[in-house]
């Protein structure tokens, strides 16, 4: 709670004040006044309201406008002559611009840097000036416009955002961490040319401005000083205000017409909205209020919202707070949005204060967002408020008076029964319970601080300290003496004044005198906060020092030694606040940290063990427990832990995201019992934190804003939370705790919800026994002591030692304090508090000393509830406790149960909106039970709509209107449901009122109910007709059986055709002979009417066609082909046999497949075969009578395997056979699947060779996994292209190698080689196949080892030739002559050609001599080639230029070695270039280790 000091200024009391502007920076006010006597003057003041001296601007005419500079202490001042002054307080200097203006200043404003000033006048002249840094004019203004209307107002247009890229400060800060692209931003580096060039960081100065005249334009002025005229509204333009966020001019005209214009890039405008705002036109004043939103006042008694977001408006009124008269007139409005507090002053002196309250999700009402706060005060009626730039400072015009009014937090103190509380600038409150009485104090100072003990009150201002002691009584306050002391912080013990003075700390009497002083290095810095407890004062410095000194004595004495708390704090900033103990071996320490922000830990110092331990506000958990979940899981799962670590996690979660502690204090006797006052996340960060389930609130509702917490702080356990709970609504702050108590400041307003909560906060007088209800401080019982507010301390001790031990979970310890407690009242107390903290298992025992049998089998039966909320609402239900049982069950989201809970409560409205929206599988019962309970209060009215939404209206409305006919009649006309139309429609009959029977039949379209009472009546044409509209079955049943009881067949046959009773019509047809219709009607019909129908047909056997026919339709195939096979029906057998199947008789088949062979229809005789199971005939037929066998048929003639069994040799051998029949006829995949059925694998790869399907070749082989098969898919593949193919030589390779053929393999491998050689003459290639090809056959075994050795000795001959033709090749390049020689000795080789060709290696030699130019060797050479050729080509193996030129050369024809007729192309001079060409294989799978 904050009160206002007031400041009246030192104004001219012969004038009047007309303005006040305040400077953005340091708190500096600029004060215009006027009198007759002095003119116009414009006078500064500070924050405290003191007058700058020497800064008197004066003119003996009227101050027109003023404006601060928005950065710097300069104030440009219009006057009414047209003079412009400019008064610099910084450098204390005075400049007066060219005076261009001759009719008075109206208008002016500064650019958004204050490099340019804009002014305008009453004549029209707009001029715009530019200013250097001194606040100096320059005498050349930058333009100057004259417009044809007085000028009212001007702003500037904001400039656009920086660009993140060019943003000073951040490139700044990328800079020092060393960012290369932000240096170059910077420029600090040369360029090429060695000079600095200058980064342009864009335009952050807004340059532009909006200007308003009188006759209702709107002009735009740009960066340049050009003037357009953007648009013309209908009267004077009063103000204009820029919606920035989305580049929107707002007018408000004289009579009150608001437009809304989109602003363009260039300045151009479009219109959007216009609006005409409600209100007095006289001198309204209008201001921004927020993001969007418009706050209007206009003298009336409220202010006037629109929201342009939500296009939404309402009003602020003074309505709800007794402070206020309700004939007061709110004249004037200010925002401030630091603190989104609105203010408005009245016609009374009063400044009221609303606070904004933002929601999360929640729809509110716009009004209900802002809260009425407790008012301000002046002297006179408040014509202007303005908030400076320090948000606790507001200026406040009256006219005659002008005050400073500055934001001071309400002083506080309690201590023994005794609290003090601050109500006004010099007014305390103070309360002292042990007596009950009441006392109001009034001052000679302003208070900024006061401390209480039970005997003696402090007061100060910072200048002085005033002392009061109590009587004896406490019935008397009188002064016990004065000192001064610029002390901020003073504390009392017995007759001892602490105070903290510079760096020490002063131990004064009460009239000042200094009888002990405690001072404070440079190193451990100045106190800044002191506190007392018990007999125990701790003293803590701003470098973060604590000690604790023992008061008990004469003089303070050192506790301990000193501790320095900023080495147990990361980033430690400061002390806020410290707090000991009763005890003194326990410090509390608020931090705050070194970015200025609050810490949201709480520190305590345990002095005994010298060790810091702490309680994080923000995760809910102390020391012992402030640790992230393994690996980012989240919470622990309620199953896995026992009821005490469930309330201990519980309790955690209910405050987890609180920012920090704003208060906190000691129990003065319990040494343990810490209490803490904590605020909640701000309102944007909030929405980013997962909420958590509450017992102190709602999952859906906002963060609360304070919460109070009490903590239990041991060296064995930590500090655990022992109870949390929201700051009561009727309260503003935590002043103190002394069990059973919490001690608050109260709420200054005398609101209904403060008088409904004084039963709990009322004090009894001990000696009159009167109830007395304190004014500003309100008490409530702590959790654990509801109920023991006045017992003894033994008791209070034993409930305390209880929470402990029930916190700590020492379940044992925490009923032995309380073993010897008999009170129900206590027990009961104590399971209320097991609802908070989810301690079933105490609960149990609570429900049983109270003898609360009912509580304790509701509780065991909700055991079975999965959810811990679920069951601790049924005890919380038990307990009366329904607030708390309705925010469990709903953050559980248990909404059947909540259910359950509205209904029993009375509370339909909730519950029917709870089953609407979460529990629609129990709407409709919700709407029963409603519908019952209206019903049982005599409601039945509004009972039939809610038994209609349930559903049950057609039975429970007839019951509950049954005394009632008339009423009945009514709704049930009302109504258009048919099944309640029939109802009474039954009831007339049954009362023999038959024609409004008939009408209620008729409209609920119940026919046969018609028929019935239309056949009663003998109206029997009437019911033929409805039934022949209708076509009702029963209806038309009904009507055929009355047709039939009088004798009228053909009626009663149509009429049972048209119910589909065709078995009634076929037995009238067969008692009156009517074959013909009977046909129609069996085949209509049944099965069963179709075989009734057919023996009939039996009987006479010009029929037999029609009796064949319907045993068909009937599906008694046995019987049809029976009859059809006796009366010699061949078409209809053909018919027949095309619909059996196995179910059919064999006998049946086997003749049907005789009758089918006979005819020479084959395929059929074979299908039917297959049917009944004769595969081995089928088969036969199949082969002898070639019939194709299809897939579909295959599978018929198969037989089914049984499961589990093996396949018997019948079986197999059908599989064979199928196959076998399959190869006869080509079906080579049909043949493999059989096969592969029949288990014979070997027979399935030589089906599938046979099909030629490579693919499904290498699967199969793959697959089967036999030596056999892989190596029929090698043989296979070899006798494909696979020198084209790498994948084909990979596989026929891998199945070899599988099928250990290593001898075929090797053979493989010599073909190989030979292709290398015949083919691409790459001997390389071919000698490493070969050599695979040697390996290959060493390894192989073979029944013949002779041949085997013939083979290897075979392949190492070749072996040797191509090694030494391919050394040769190679030592060509260093010694041709001896590659020659070597080819020379290769040529006498006998079997030459079984390893290289001799073609190659005399094309070898010849390209060697014709190189050489040694063309006879050459021709030599060609001839032997010719010779050995035998009539073959030799350009096959050398150069057709090489031969060319080899008989140029010896002058040979050509066509003595060539025959043109012969030659190939493989070596055409078109295809080749060059001497020698050794070409590449494209694939070396088998050069190296294939």
């Amino acid at each position: 709670m904050a009160v206002y000091f007031d400041h009246r200024l030192e104004t001219d009391q012969a004038g009047i004040s007309t303005d006040l502007k305040w400077f953005s920076g340091t708190p500096l006010l600029a004060v215009t006044s006027y009198s007759d006597d002095n003119g116009g003057a414009v006078t500064f003041y500070t924050e405290e309201g003191e007058k700058l001296p020497n800064t008197h601007l004066q003119k003996n005419c009227h101050v027109t406008s003023v404006s601060w500079h928005p950065n710097k202490k300069i104030v440009a001042v219009g006057w009414e002559t047209g003079e412009l002054l400019i008064w610099n307080e910084q450098e204390r200097s005075l400049h007066e611009g060219v005076q261009m203006h001759k009719s008075p200043i109206s208008v002016m404003h500064w650019s958004s840097n204050g490099t340019r000033i804009a002014s305008g006048d009453k004549s029209g002249v707009l001029i715009v000036w530019k200013v250097d840094t001194k606040g100096r004019l320059n005498p050349n203004p930058l333009c100057q416009h004259h417009i044809q209307e007085p000028l009212t107002h001007i702003i500037a247009r904001p400039a656009p955002p920086p660009d993140p890229a060019s943003d000073i400060a951040s490139l700044a800060r990328a800079a020092v961490s060393g960012d290369e692209s932000a240096l170059d931003m910077f420029n600090w580096k040369r360029g090429k040319s060695n000079s600095k060039t200058t980064a342009s960081f864009g335009p952050s100065e807004s340059l532009s401005f909006f200007v308003g005249g009188a006759s209702g334009g709107v002009y735009y002025v740009n960066e340049n000083g050009q003037c357009i005229q953007c648009f013309t509204v209908d009267s004077s333009v009063r103000k204009m205000l820029y919606y920035d966020d989305k580049n929107i001019l707002i007018t408000i005209t004289d009579n009150m017409m608001l437009t809304q214009h989109a602003v363009l890039l260039e300045g151009d405008t479009k219109e959007m909205i216009k609006v005409k705002l409600s209100g007095r036109n006289e001198e309204p004043i209008i201001i921004w209020a927020g993001k969007g939103l418009l706050a209007t006042a206009t003298g009336e008694v409220a202010i006037r919202m629109w929201d342009l977001e939500q296009d939404d408006n309402y009003v602020l009124s003074l309505d709800g707070h007794s402070s206020y008269d309700s004939n007061e007139s709110i004249m004037c409005v200010a925002y401030c949005a630091e603190k989104g507090m609105l203010a408005g002053g009245t016609n009374m002196g009063n400044v009221a204060l609303w606070k904004f309250h933002p929601t999360n999700n929640r729809k509110v009402e716009g009004e209900d967002k802002w809260k009425l706060q407790a008012p301000a005060t002046v002297e006179g009626p408040v014509r202007q408020i303005q908030w400076g730039s320090n948000k606790t400072l507001m200026a406040i015009n009256t006219i005659a008076n002008v005050f400073v009014l500055s934001e001071q937090v309400m002083s506080s103190s309690y201590q023994d029964q005794t609290a003090v509380v601050q109500y006004g600038p010099s007014s305390l409150s103070i309360e002292v319970f042990a007596t009950g009485n009441h006392h109001d104090l009034k001052t000679d100072i302003q208070v900024k601080g006061v401390c209480t003990t039970k005997d003696v009150l402090a007061v100060w201002n910072g200048k002085r300290v005033i002392i009061y002691e109590y009587s004896a009584d406490k019935l008397v306050l009188k002064a016990a003496g004065s000192f001064t002391t610029e002390a901020q912080n003073v504390c009392l013990y017995e007759q001892n004044v602490y105070t903290i003075e510079g760096n020490k700390v002063q131990v004064r009497t009460f009239q000042g005198t200094i009888k002990q002083h405690m001072t404070f290095s440079e190193v451990e810095g100045n106190p800044c906060c002191i506190n007392v407890c018990g007999n125990f004062l701790v003293v803590a410095t701003e470098h973060g020092t604590l000690r604790v000194y023992d008061l008990s004595r004469r003089e303070a004495k050192a506790h301990s030694n000193p501790k320095n708390i900023a080495d147990s704090v990361h980033d430690f900033g400061t002390i806020l606040s410290a707090r000991c103990n009763c005890s003194g071996n326990r410090v509390s320490v608020m931090v705050k940290l070194q970015n200025n922000t609050f810490d949201s830990k709480l520190y305590i110092w345990d002095v005994e063990t010298d060790s810091v331990q702490y309680f994080n506000f923000q995760t809910g958990r102390g020391e012992q427990d402030d640790y992230p979940p393994p690996d980012g899981a989240e919470e622990e799962n309620e199953s896995d832990t026992n009821d005490a670590e469930r309330g201990k996690n519980q309790a955690m979660k209910d405050i987890a995201g609180l920012t920090h502690s704003t208060s906190h204090y000691w129990d003065p006797h319990e040494p343990k019992l810490l209490v803490c006052e904590a605020m909640a996340v701000e309102q944007e960060k909030s929405r980013e934190i997962k909420r958590k389930p509450s017992l102190s609130k709602a999952v859906e509702d906002g963060p609360v804003e304070l919460m109070v917490v009490s903590l239990f702080c041991t060296p064995e356990n930590g500090v655990l939370i022992q109870d949390s709970f929201s700051l009561p609504p009727q309260v503003t702050a935590l002043m103190g705790v002394e069990v059973p108590y919490h001690y608050f400041i109260k709420r200054p307003e005398n609101t209904s919800s403060e008088l409904a909560s004084q039963q709990e906060g009322h004090v009894i007088n001990p000696e009159t026994g009167t109830a007395i209800y304190p004014k500003l401080v309100f008490r409530k019982v702590l959790r654990d002591f509801v109920g023991l507010e006045n017992s003894d301390k033994g008791t209070r001790d034993a409930m305390m030692n209880f929470s402990y031990y029930l916190t700590i979970g020492n379940m044992d310890e925490a009923f032995k304090a309380i073993k010897l407690i008999r009170s129900e009242s206590v027990w009961e107390n104590m399971a209320k508090m097991c609802v908070k903290s989810r301690r079933l298992d105490v609960a149990y025992v609570c429900l049983g000393n109270m003898g609360h049998a009912r509580g304790a089998k509701a509780l065991r039966e909700a055991h079975r509830e999965a959810e811990l909320d679920a069951r601790v609402a049924t005890l919380a239900i038990q307990l009366g406790l329904f607030e708390d049982a309705e925010r469990l069950l709903k953050n559980c989201k248990r909404y059947d149960l909540l259910n359950e809970f509205y209904q029993s409560g009375g509370q339909w409205g909730k519950a029917l909106e709870t089953a609407e929206m979460y529990d629609r599988i129990h709407l409709r019962t919700t709407y029963y039970n409603y519908a019952r309970h209206l019903e049982e209060n005599g409601n039945t009215s509004a009972a039939i709509p809610n038994f209609e939404k349930s559903e049950t209206h057609r039975f429970e409305v007839p019951r509950m209107l049954y005394e009632d006919p008339e009423t009945l009649e009514q709704y049930i006309q009302r109504s258009k449901d048919k099944s309640l139309r029939k109802w009474w429609a039954q009831f007339m009959e049954s009362n023999a009122e038959m024609d409004v029977a008939l009408q209620f039949y008729e409209e609920a379209q119940d026919f046969f109910s018609l028929v019935r009472v239309y056949c009663f009546c003998g109206q029997i044409d009437k019911a033929a007709e409805v039934c022949n509209e209708t076509g009702d079955k029963a209806a038309c049943y009904y009507l055929a059986r009355q047709y039939e009881n009088q004798d009228q067949i053909k009626e009663a046959i149509h009429f049972f055709t048209r119910s589909q009773a065709f078995g009634s019509a076929i037995r009238l047809c067969k008692e009156h002979g009517q074959e013909e219709q009977l046909l129609n009607l069996a085949l209509l019909g049944r099965p069963e009417d179709m075989m009734e129908a057919a023996r009939y047909y039996e009987q006479h056997p010009r029929y037999n066609d029609k009796a064949v026919m319907l045993y068909h339709k009937a599906g008694n195939f046995s019987k049809a082909l029976d009859l059809a096979f006796k009366t010699k029906q061949f078409g209809a057998l053909q018919l027949i046999s095309g619909d059996l199947d196995e179910r059919a008789d064999p006998e049946l088949l086997q003749q049907c497949a005789d009758f089918f062979l006979e005819n020479g229809q084959y395929d059929k005789a074979v299908d039917l075969l297959a049917i009944g199971k004769k595969y081995i005939d089928a088969l036969k037929i199949c082969m002898e009578r070639h019939v194709e066998i299809t897939e579909d048929l295959a599978d018929k003639l198969t037989p089914e395997k049984i499961e589990g069994e093996n396949d018997t040799m019948d079986r197999l051998k059908i599989l064979e056979g199928i196959a076998d029949v399959c190869m006869h006829q080509g079906q080579y995949h049909i043949a493999t699947k059989k096969f592969t059925q029949a288990g014979n694998k070997m027979k399935a790869m030589k089906a599938l060779l046979k099909s030629g399907d490579t693919e499904k070749i290498v699967f199969f082989a793959g697959v089967s996994r036999q030596r056999e098969i892989y190596v029929m898919a090698a043989n296979y593949l070899q006798s494909l292209d696979w020198r084209k193919d790498p994948e084909i030589m990979k596989s026929i390779i891998g199945f070899y190698t599988k099928g250990r053929a290593l001898h075929l393999l090797a053979g493989f491998y010599d073909a190989c080689a030979q292709v290398e050689i015949d083919e691409y003459q790459n001997y390389d290639k071919a000698l490493g196949a070969l050599g695979e090809a040697y390996k290959c056959m060493s390894k192989a075994k073979v029944e013949d080892e002779t041949l085997q050795e013939e083979k290897m000795a075979h392949l190492k001959h070749k072996i040797t030739l191509i090694k030494k033709f391919v050394q040769a090749r190679r030592v060509y390049e260093e010694n041709s002559e001896e590659a020659m020689k070597q080819c020379q000795v290769l040529l006498e080789e006998t079997d030459l050609d079984s390893g290289v060709r001799v073609g190659d290696v005399l094309g070898f030699m010849i390209e060697h001599y014709a190189r050489r130019e040694r063309w006879k060797a050459a021709y030599s050479s060609l001839e032997e080639l010719r010779s050995r050729l035998k009539g073959g080509n030799p350009a096959y193996y050398v150069n057709t230029r090489t031969i060319e030129a080899i008989h140029r050369a010896l002058d040979v024809p050509l066509s003595r070695t060539i025959n043109p007729d012969k030659m190939n192309g493989f070596r055409s001079p078109e295809d080749e270039e060059g001497d020698f060409i050794e070409e590449d294989v494209a694939d070396d799978s088998y050069s190296h280790n294939v």
